[in-house]
């Protein structure tokens, strides 16, 4: 039978997608339906039809799932935030689990994949440190706030996200008054004109401390500081900016930044270290959970105080400065001067004198200060951004040979490609264990250890004398052989 755009059909929903949408099929036309979950039988109208597969638009639940339920937010189908909170939370675990055990496998070419089980999270919703909401006019005229609804840009009113904490709304009430009651228009991404862009919010989860930092499609926002005076009332605020963007385009920050009140950082914990956060700093945004991504980090890392560790993408230094507390030395990269500026004062905020942190590009400040500087590593961390690692710089680790390599991932998929490129050249897949950082959402992270493949009691050293550029210094083989532990 062949299936049209309209066409209403019935679905037993029978797997799950990457995205967390329901797959069932229909006389052998498969169709993704979003907010169907794996045990409903469902009706959905097709919206889009291919030859073999479709995509159908939840229409009505004939037969709920057994894992299905009550999402706790009321936007939770429209908003684009959360794909997953119609699905109980151990099914999101198992869904999570199989997503990257799924990628390993047909990408990364995997089998008997050494998986952990998936570090879950104790706290389910209001566990976001970090808000960032658009501003603009509903079709009513009235100024809104809240999150886009998925795969568009038109704003679902929502000022008390079911993730986020509940200092935002105190904010976002008060910013909003604020426009409304001196006419400040927001801005429209249509025609460029209008003022306020967006309105970030960080909080600090262990110090309580708040951030607000206004983003303007212009210098200075009118009677600022009627509004300061306001935004002060709200306990623990510490921070207001303004972010100046007039792109007419719609990417979020700008890079001035100017201080209105206060400080231009919040600092917050994660375990034992303290680190100052910026409007423009890349910080994890669930630090319950990070404490116990970066613990699963530093196990995989083995580190016993003899160690130099390079950590690659490094941010504001925060698995740098975690792992400094058990290396002898530990060296960052990060292409943001910012962060690495950053990253500096958190490594003196926190007395660690251990560590050395360079702006640049991973995939050449690592070639750079190995081939021509002749640094090594004895463990090496990388947590790039979702596209992956350059090969580039998956080259260079390959070279520099670390006993270990540390991959924390926040994309199965290029995970899973880098991995067999690092596993086809001489390394060995030890440990995967997934962690959750993202609640009622598709996204997961993933911790993995990769080990040197060495004949035991051996040590196999391609050594090329002499001095200049793609040279192995003496002393690293010495300090290659003084390390090397046969496993046992």
């Amino acid at each position: 039978m062949e299936f049209r755009k309209n066409d209403l059909v019935t679905l037993e929903i029978e797997d799950c997608g990457i995205d967390g949408e329901g797959i069932g099929k229909a006389d052998g036309f498969t169709v993704f339906v979003k907010d169907a979950v794996i045990g409903d039988t469902v009706t959905a109208k097709i919206i889009k039809a291919k030859k073999n597969y479709g995509y159908g638009r939840l229409m009505e639940v004939l037969k709920p799932s057994p894992y299905r339920v009550e999402p706790k937010c009321e936007f939770a189908r429209q908003c684009g935030g959360c794909q997953l909170q119609a699905l109980s939370y151990d099914q999101q675990l198992v869904f999570k689990t199989n997503k990257v055990k799924g990628h390993l496998e047909r990408i990364g070419g995997f089998t008997d994949i050494p998986m952990e089980p998936i570090i879950g999270m104790d706290e389910l919703f209001h566990y976001r440190n970090k808000a960032q909401f658009p501003v603009g006019r509903n079709k009513e005229g009235k100024i809104v706030t809240g999150f886009y609804a998925g795969r568009t840009h038109n704003i679902i009113e929502n000022r008390d996200c079911a993730l986020g904490v509940a200092e935002n709304k105190e904010v976002l009430d008060r910013v909003i008054a604020h426009m409304e009651k001196y006419g400040i228009e927001p801005y429209n991404e249509a025609t460029g004109k209008g003022l306020v862009r967006h309105v970030l919010i960080r909080y600090g989860y262990f110090t309580k401390e708040v951030m607000v930092c206004l983003i303007l499609n212009g210098n200075k926002i009118p009677k600022e500081e009627l509004l300061v005076k306001s935004l002060c009332e709200i306990p623990g605020m510490t921070s207001i900016t303004i972010n100046v963007n007039k792109k007419h385009s719609n990417v979020i920050l700008g890079e001035e930044i100017r201080l209105l009140w206060g400080q231009e950082y919040i600092t917050d914990r994660i375990g034992d270290i303290s680190y100052q956060i910026s409007p423009l700093s890349f910080y994890q945004v669930n630090p319950m959970q990070t404490q116990k991504l970066y613990a699963k980090a530093l196990e995989y890392a083995d580190l016993h105080g003899e160690e130099t560790v390079w950590d690659l993408y490094c941010g504001i230094g925060t698995i740098s400065l975690f792992l400094a507390q058990k290396a002898k030395f530990v060296r960052g990269v990060e292409i943001v001067p910012a962060a690495i500026e950053n990253a500096k004062e958190n490594a003196k905020l926190n007395g660690l004198e251990n560590t050395e942190f360079f702006v640049g590009k991973a995939e050449e400040v690592l070639p750079r200060e190995y081939k021509k500087n002749g640094v090594y590593a004895d463990v090496i961390v990388v947590d790039p951004p979702r596209k992956g690692c350059d090969e580039t710089l998956l080259e260079t680790m390959i070279e520099m040979n670390p006993e270990r390599i540390v991959y924390v991932s926040c994309d199965s998929a290029t995970l899973a490609r880098d991995l067999k490129y690092l596993c086809e050249r001489g390394y060995e897949l030890r440990k995967v264990c997934p962690v959750d950082q993202f609640g009622m959402t598709v996204h997961v992270e993933t911790v993995v250890l990769l080990s040197h493949k060495k004949p035991d009691g051996h040590i196999n050293v391609k050594v090329e004398f002499g001095k200049g550029e793609g040279k192995v210094p003496l002393d690293n083989i010495a300090k290659r052989a003084e390390t090397y532990k046969p496993k046992e």
